[in-house]
């Protein structure tokens, strides 16, 4: 048996007040014989017996009416048949990702779960603690008429969410409850996206799993949209990939068609779109909607401007040879506006590489200066060392100088090798630590050499000046330097406040990074292509993982499988009904030993 109020046990020690009070009224004094009432000795000799029995069944009463009194304020819990259920603490983890908008028997799993969820909650009572954790790891706790309006206020997010985060959540907020009942919820849609990979080992409470049953429906679904390029000058293509046999498609850029058509046979859709806006732009491609409509929309952002102007330093072929194919290409024109040059030319809007003479880094170093670029070479360093980040996983460094930060500036590190930057990014400037020669790398080699050009004149030097991070909803992403405010696909401003990292928002479409009015890059947001894979999980296998006790796929069951505790219910009522029976016996008794 379990006590919510243990110290009300103290309040036993009262039932020693009937005992005393007993004990002395058996004390009697000086006995003196008056020969007028010995008929009354006679008479009470004779109910002697009764009156013995009647007293001490009086002071057994007052006793158990005293304990009983300070057990029922300890408020015990314990097995009883009947109706009810002891406080418990219930936490509810809804799974509201994108997969739960699939339609199972007229209904999305959305809405079965909260139908299920508001079961749950209608059986709860007031001394319950109620916790409700959605997906997205947003924690609601209240009272049972508060986490049903926000049960059914609740939206799908546009993304698999994190579950495993959820689950701990809501387990933490069992662990912090005094009630010894404790209940964890799981309404879950079984998309392996979301669920494939949780593990319930380390969950402390009860768990049970509501999994709706039924066929889930076949899927027409866009899985990925790719720019190319990825900053229009001003034309550009769409290669758009998707899943399905037929399907009507429409492009919008701003909300205004663009392209439309129709694709067969699930073959790529590729589409070039001539937009008449400039700067940053939001889009959309859309295909006839099924009853999954999740995936059936898919957003992208676009630069759309003129070819950066670009040129590079005559003694390097490698860098001479990207610039010519650039412009060829039509992605960038001639001009001198961005350079691509070795170090000890620098100045502002270039592309920055270490000298191939080691003799050349003092002046390299000089220039940079006068240039305003706040790192010098330092050491030079030998490998080979793989370089990491901005795509270049793969490529191999063979030379490389340390980069040496002089002034405590806000910049970004794109690569690095050995664990030291290898290429940074500030106000005008890309600096990187290797000569753009095969012997300090092999980047020049590969055919990412090219494109990765192309990328940072874009985000870093070009009119773009910014980037687009691509994320599902809730995934965490880098706030770009200087950007003041995220602006929604609405036109609302989210004031940054100086942060930087924010979760993505939870509803898909193309927001902007923003510095005063200018935008300065694009966050767009798209479900995982995992979710528009429907077929779910094995159901015992998700039990199985989960640690469940039970897998229900009725609302009513649940809720009663929710708050049954093995026929334990909370004793204090029956206890001071219990005590207000033995207060009437013992007004009966006492009236009755009066007369």
């Amino acid at each position: 048996m379990n006590f919510l109020a243990p110290w009300a046990l103290l309040l036993s020690v009262a039932a020693a007040v009937p005992l005393l009070l007993h004990l002395l009224r058996r004390r009697s004094g000086e006995r003196v014989d008056f020969p007028a009432l010995r008929y009354l000795l006679r008479a009470e000799r004779e109910h002697a017996r009764e009156v013995r029995l009647r007293n001490l069944l009086l002071l057994l009463v007052r006793i158990a009416l005293v304990l009983a009194i300070a057990v029922a304020l300890a408020r015990p819990i314990g097995p009883l048949p009947g109706v009810g259920h002891p406080p418990s603490a219930v936490a509810i983890v809804l799974d509201n990702s994108a997969s739960s908008a699939a339609v199972v028997g007229g209904s999305t799993l959305l809405e079965l779960h909260r139908r299920a969820a508001r079961a749950v909650l209608a059986a709860a009572r007031d001394a319950d603690e109620l916790t409700l954790v959605t997906i997205d790891g947003a924690l609601r706790a209240g009272s049972r008429e508060a986490l049903l309006a926000a049960v059914d206020s609740l939206q799908r997010i546009d993304g698999a969410g994190d579950a495993t985060a959820a689950l701990r959540r809501a387990d933490a907020a069992l662990a912090a409850s005094a009630l010894p009942e404790r209940r964890l919820v799981i309404f879950a849609d079984g998309q392996p996206s979301t669920w494939g990979d949780v593990r319930g080992d380390s969950l402390a409470a009860v768990r049970l799993l509501f999994l709706p049953d039924g066929q889930r429906p076949a899927n027409r679904a866009l899985l990925a949209v790719a720019v190319e390029p990825p900053y229009w000058s001003p034309r550009g293509t769409l290669r758009v990939e998707w899943q399905g046999d037929s399907a009507a498609w429409r492009v919008a850029l701003a909300g205004a068609t663009v392209a439309r058509g129709r694709a067969n046979n699930a073959a790529p859709i590729v589409t070039s779109v001539q937009p008449a806006l400039r700067g940053w732009v939001g889009g959309s491609i859309e295909i006839d909607a099924d009853e999954y409509r999740s995936d059936d929309v898919r957003h992208f952002a676009v630069y759309v401007g003129d070819a950066p102007a670009l040129y590079a330093d005559a003694g390097s072929p490698f860098l001479r040879e990207a610039a010519a194919t650039l412009i060829a290409s039509g992605r960038a024109r001639a001009g001198s506006a961005v350079g691509l040059l070795p170090a000890q030319r620098a100045r502002t809007s270039a592309l920055l590489f270490a000298p191939s003479d080691p003799l050349q880094v003092a002046a390299a170093n000089r220039a940079l200066a006068l240039a305003g670029v706040p790192w010098r070479f330092g050491a030079r360093r030998s490998g080979p060392a793989p370089l990491r980040g901005d795509g270049l996983d793969g490529a191999t460094v063979q030379q490389w100088y340390a980069l040496e930060s002089i002034a405590a500036q806000d910049v970004d590190t794109l690569a690095s090798v050995a664990g030291q930057p290898w290429a940074v990014a500030g106000d005008g400037y890309v600096l990187v630590a290797s000569a753009p020669d095969a012997e300090a790398t092999d980047l020049p080699l590969r055919a990412a050499f090219v494109p990765w050009i192309e990328r940072v004149v874009g985000e870093r030097l070009g009119q773009a000046n910014g980037r687009v991070d691509a994320r599902a909803a809730g995934q965490g992403v880098r706030v770009p330097r200087g950007a003041e405010s995220l602006e929604a696909p609405d036109g609302s401003l989210q004031r940054l406040d100086g942060r930087t990292q924010i979760d993505a928002p939870a509803t898909a479409g193309s927001y902007f990074w923003r510095r005063g009015a200018e935008r300065i890059g694009a966050l767009v947001v798209n479900p995982e292509a995992a979710e528009s894979a429907l077929s779910p999980m094995d159901a015992d296998s998700l039990q199985a993982a989960l640690g469940a006790e039970r897998r229900l796929d009725a609302g009513d069951a649940l809720a009663r499988a929710t708050f049954a505790a093995g026929g334990r219910r909370a004793l204090d009522t029956p206890l001071l009904i219990l005590a207000l029976a033995l207060l009437l016996a013992e007004s009966w008794l006492a009236r009755r030993g009066r007369t």
